[in-house]
Parts: C-alpha cells; structure tokens; sequence
C-alpha cells in the first residue's frame, strides 16, 4: 500500500485479474446491481460503465455517512451529495432506474466489509434512509429537467436549431438543479449540442449580480498601535481597553466603521454563536454603541455606526449583560439538549450545525427519522432535571487536544482544531467549544422545545427557548386557555366541550350540503321547466345569484340526465363576482361547438378570462354589470350553430 498501488490494485495482482472491478472486493456488488436491474455485467461497454460508476460511489457514499459526513450543499457535504448524484444519473440512463435502488446495496456491500468495518452495520438504517431520501430528491429533478428538455429539444428541432442555448441550459441548470453534464449527455444522444460558452456567461453574469449585491467597500485600516488582540469575555464584560486600528466600510449606501481593540471582552460571531453588543463609554461620558462583533482573520471586530470623538483614548467597554446572558443560557442549553438527545436516541446523534441567540437555540443533528413526542417530551425531562441538578461548569481553556479526546470531549465533524483546545463539561456533556456559558446549569432555569423538523435527508433540527421566554410562552398559553375557557362558560371539562362542538358543527355542515344539495335539485327542475327546446336541442339558460358549486353541480346533473342534445349556459354572481358556465352534450361537440373558446370568448364582457374543455368551461371577471351581455352573446352564437 505505501507503494501507492492501494488495497483494490493489490488484490487484482494476487487474484490474476486485470481490473479492480474484477476482483471479489467489487463482484458481489455488480452481481447484485445486475439482478437488480436485469443486466449481465460484461455484456455491454455502456452498462458495464455505468454499473462500476454505481459499486464504486456506493462504498464511498456509505463509509462518509458511517464517518458522520451527510450530503448537502456545502463543503465536504456537497461532494459526497454530487458523487451520489452522478451514481443515480448513470442508473436513470443506463440502467433504467426511475426508483430509488442504491440504498438497496447497502446489505451487499456490509456482507463484503462489514466484518472489517462493524460500523457499516451499527449505521446501516441511518446510511439507507439518507441515500434513499437523496435518491428520491435527485429522482424527482431528474424527472422535470428531462420533460423541460424534451420541450427544449422539440423547440430547437421545429426552428431547424442544433444547439440548445446557453441561457436555456443555465434555466435547466439553476432554476431546477439539472445537472450540466447530463443535460449535455442528452444533447448528443438526440443529435443536438449545449451553447457551453453561454452557458459560461450566463453563470458569469449571475455570479457577478451576487457580488455587487453583497459588494463592502472598505477603506484602508488606520493603525494606531501595532500589538496584538486579546479576548478576555470569559471572565470579564466589562474591560478598559484601547482601540489599536479602525476602518470604515460602506454598503447599500450606508457606512459603518470596523474597530479592534487591544483587549475586548465581547464575544466575536463563532460556532453558531451571535456576536455580543453592547458599547465603548469614552472619559467624559460618550458612548459609542457595539453592534456586534464577528470574526475576520482571527481578529475580533466591532461595528459600529460612528467612531469615537478621540479613537486615541482609554475607554470602558461594556458587553449588554442581559444579551449574554440569555445566548450564555441557550448555548449552554445546546451542551444539554446534544448529551439528552444522544442517551433517548442513540450515540449515532451527531452535531451538524447550531444557531445559540439571545431569543432561542437551534440544533441541528444526525437522526434517520422524526423524532417522536414520546422522544422529544423525555429529551426535555433529562435536560429539565440537568438544569435542576445545578451541575456546575467545568472548564478547560487550553487542554491538548489528545487530552480532551481522551475525556470523552465531543468534537464537532468538519470543525479545524488546533493543539490546545477548549473543553466544557457539564456533568456527562463533555464538548469542545469555544463559546460562553453559565457558570452552573440552573441559570438556564428552564427549557422548553418548540419544534422539531426536517431540513436534509437523515438530519433534523430542533428548536428551544429557556429561562424567560419558557415564562412567556407558558403565560401566553394560559392566557390564551382562559380566554378558550370563558368561550365556552368556563366549563370544567373543556376538552369535551371542544369535542362536543365540532361533532355538532359536523352534523350541521351535513344539514347544510343536504339542503344545499336539494335546493340544486329544485333549481334545476325550475330551469328545465323554462328551458327552450331548438332543433331538438335542449338550451337551458340560468341567471342569478348561485354559488359556483351549485352551478357546477347543476351542469353535471343535466349532462347526465340529458346526454344528448343539452347545451347549459349560466351567467352566475357570487360575493360580487361574476361566473359564466358553459356545458355541452358530446353529440353538440362533434358538431363542431366548443365550450371553452365560448367562455373565452365571452369573458371578455365581464372583463375577465377562463376556459376550459370543449363540452365545459367557465370564466371568472370583475364586471357584474356585463353579465347579461355576456350570457346573451353566448347564447345567440349556440342558436346559430344549432
């Protein structure tokens, strides 16, 4: 292997083969992709290709989920999502594959390595369940992008075109997530090309509205002491500090000034956390207001709207004490949330992401299905009764980081660390983190879910408030629970109540459709009694109020009781709305009258527009008053064709 020829070359040469695929580390694999599919690996150079493309990206898709690494549209994620798309395209074309399959090969391929890799096993519902729900998504895209496409090519073909425009295939590319190369496959096996130069532009142009719509204009930085920063927000929010540089910037027209301190205590933007504000109070009582902080080559820098009077002075900077602590509350809430979901769910729960603000925390983690009540309602007892135990923090600011693996310290997947790294535990929640938190559990006070979702195959997200807004919400759902209460007399079984009116609202929404149901049978024998009969045909014409169900209704009763000779024709107003209905028997249809392009036709006097099927159609408008007209022209036109 440290020769570079790898594990696969390796086995070729002992085995005597002259191909890695064929070897047994990939046959059981093409095996089971050929009874899959119905093909017979060696009988043709194109599936041949298409399956080794699947038995290779199979292994490498499933050992990255097994490792903590989903897809998605960023980073290491994104690769391992195009990889796993390219897998699918080649089945879609090649093999015919118009369902979700790779997942299937998931067994297959833990009979050949699971023994040297029990993690294949261990994770083998999480890696189906994300590869099936990609495979689904993918499937989905590649359904609509090849219906576009066949338009796109119909098009070029009756303008005597071979090459399909850049713009065109940009649209395919952006707007539905067609991939590039597979829309280009296409293309020449229909005898056709993709403008890739305008394709080129078109991407070039989107990219450089995305720059000047995000375009900072910043000036040079002003150095007024050359000496490092330091961050002292862990043990202090307040500090008499010095500004060492500042800048301004300018964007949409507004400007704001960058500024760095020699020592700050205000936590800079950084692994889901916001950044503090708060402000610098001057000598003699001016404050400059801290927006936030945000990280910029490892550099803390403050915003603001305005620099100082004097940027030379000694100033007092003071982070807002209420704002940290509440993002403090909520990160340290995370911590508790991640260790509760890991012992209710299983230790396959990883972090993917988090957002921890003074309002509310949001997690995000690895779990292969939604989570249930049952789950989430014991996840909040455990971080509950951790919040009661008061476990106090314990801190390890610069621990080596073969140190802080050894203490069990969760580390974030994709996250750079260096040597020395920062480790905090609560009890049994261990955790690299660079963030703040409370000092002891029970300043969170409480905690409380308020949601839980789905935002990319195999990952949730969960969303949490504590303290305070826990306090809130339970004395709006109070409020809002006497008010429920005093609607219904403040009866003691409310739930009942409750019950007992929607079986009632049930029984009368019934009542109701009955009487509305005969009502349309009373109009329509009304309407048959005044109906003029031309030429064997039976012109039946309704003016007046009525819903449009009633019409509808009405036009597909006679359509079944009369199936030949019937023309209906309805000019209808609802909520200040006028409606035209038209129907005909199929034997008037043969004879040439067309329903739709009447009310098309038609609508044009109530100043609106519709259509339709020959035998029905309707039109909606906004003029009332031109209704009659409208019904009137309808009808002479169907006189004079019959």
């Amino acid at each position: 292997v440290d020769t570079g020829m790898g594990f696969e070359r390796l086995c070729m040469a002992i085995q005597g083969k002259r191909s890695n695929y064929d070897t047994d580390v990939f046959q059981p694999i093409l095996q089971e992709i050929g009874s899959m599919c119905g093909v017979t690996y060696g009988a043709d150079a194109k599936i041949d290709v298409a399956m080794r493309v699947i038995a290779d990206h199979i292994r490498t898709i499933a050992f990255a989920i097994t490792d903590g690494q989903l897809p998605s549209n960023a980073k290491a994620g994104y690769v391992i999502r195009r990889i796993l798309r390219r897998a699918v395209r080649y089945g879609y074309t090649f093999l015919g594959r118009r369902r979700p399959f790779m997942y299937q090969l998931i067994p297959s391929l833990i009979r050949s390595m699971g023994a040297a890799y029990p993690e294949l096993s261990a994770q083998q519902t999480l890696i189906e369940k994300v590869i099936r729900e990609e495979e689904d998504s993918f499937l989905r895209t590649l359904e609509t992008g090849i219906r576009l496409l066949d338009k796109l090519m119909a098009d070029a073909n009756a303008a005597g075109t071979k090459v399909l425009s850049g713009k065109d295939v940009f649209t395919l590319y952006d707007t539905y997530g067609f991939p590039i190369d597979l829309t280009e496959l296409i293309l020449s096996e229909n005898g056709l090309s993709a403008d890739i130069d305008g394709f080129n532009a078109e991407m070039q142009q989107q990219k450089d509205r995305a720059r000047h719509a995000a375009a900072v204009e910043t000036g040079d930085w002003v150095v007024l002491k050359d000496q490092e920063s330091e961050f002292v927000g862990y043990d202090f929010t307040t500090y008499e500090v010095e500004i060492l540089r500042y800048r301004q910037l300018s964007q949409k027209g507004k400007n704001y000034y960058q500024i760095v301190l020699d020592k700050t205590p205000f936590y800079a933007e950084m692994g889901g956390q916001v950044g503090d504000s708060g402000y610098l109070e001057a000598p003699d009582g001016q404050r400059t207001i801290i927006k936030t902080v945000q990280k910029e080559n490892n550099l803390s820098v403050h915003l603001t709207s305005a620099l100082p009077a004097d940027p030379t002075q000694v100033f007092q900077a003071v982070v807002n004490p209420e704002k940290r602590q509440a993002t403090s509350c909520n990160h340290s809430a995370t911590h508790l949330l991640d260790q509760a979901l890991r012992e209710v769910l299983g230790t396959h729960v990883e972090q993917k992401g988090s957002l921890v603000s003074p309002e509310n925390l949001r997690f995000d983690f690895s779990h292969f299905q939604k989570v249930t009540n049952e789950e989430l309602r014991e996840v909040e007892k455990l971080v509950n009764e951790a919040i009661r135990r008061n476990i106090p923090l314990e801190e390890s600011r610069h621990t080596p980081i073969s140190e802080a693996k050894e203490m069990g310290a969760i580390a974030l997947f994709g996250e750079k660390y260096g040597e020395d790294v920062r480790v905090i535990k609560f009890g049994q929640s261990v955790e690299f983190c660079g963030g703040t938190h409370v000092q002891a559990t029970g300043e969170i006070g409480s905690f409380r879910i308020i949601s839980e979702s789905s935002i990319a195959a195999g990952i949730r997200r969960i969303e949490a408030i504590t303290g305070t807004a826990v306090d809130d919400q339970y004395f709006n759902m109070q409020d809002e629970l006497r008010t429920i209460r005093g609607l219904f007399n403040n009866v003691p079984n409310l739930t009942a109540a409750i019950e007992r009116l929607v079986a009632e609202n049930q029984e009368n929404h019934k009542k109701l459709e009955a009487f509305a149901a005969e009502k349309t049978v009373a109009l329509k024998n009304d309407l048959l009694k005044t109906a003029k009969e031309i030429h064997g045909v039976k012109l039946v014409v309704f003016e007046g109020n009525a819903s449009a169900d009633a019409i509808k209704n009405i036009a597909f009763q006679l359509r079944a009781e009369i199936p030949a000779g019937l023309a209906f024709i309805a000019g209808s107003i609802e909520n200040d709305k006028p409606l035209l209905t038209l129907t005909f028997s199929e034997d008037l249809v043969a004879k040439g009258l067309n329903a739709g392009a009447l009310v098309r036709e038609a609508a044009k006097t109530i100043q609106g527009g519709g259509g339709g099927q020959p035998h029905f159609a309707t039109a909606g408008g906004k003029n009332t008053t031109g209704l009659p007209q409208a019904v009137n022209n309808i009808v002479e036109k169907v006189k004079a064709s019959i």
